[in-house]
């Protein structure tokens, strides 16, 4: 029997992201964080699940993560900040050893 939920697993770039996350919970920075904890409707039949839920005192964020961004990631991103205002929406790269963010 196939179990009904497959948990999901993180790659190198989420799990080294997950690890910076969470050392800024550990030092006060962040509320709390959840790797794909929620789900966004863009349209009849299509979603988005973004890698990352931030919660800060003041605000809650979106972060996707990805070694490259293909403009197919992007246009996901932009149309769910378009559709879901309330949160502050991030692309998170990794170069040369910095997270490098990009604000929809």
């Amino acid at each position: 029997m196939k179990p009904l939920f497959k948990p999901s697993t993180m790659n190198k770039t989420e799990q080294r992201y997950a690890d910076q996350l969470e050392m800024q919970y550990r030092a006060g920075k962040i509320v709390a964080w959840r790797f794909n904890a929620i789900r966004f409707r863009l349209a009849e039949g299509a979603y988005y699940k973004p890698d990352f839920f931030i919660v800060k005192l003041d605000s809650f964020e979106i972060h996707e993560t990805k070694g490259f961004f293909r403009e197919a990631a992007k246009v996901r991103i932009k149309t769910a900040a378009e559709l879901y205002p309330w949160f502050k929406w991030y692309a998170v790269q990794l170069k040369k050893k910095a997270w490098v963010y990009e604000e929809f």
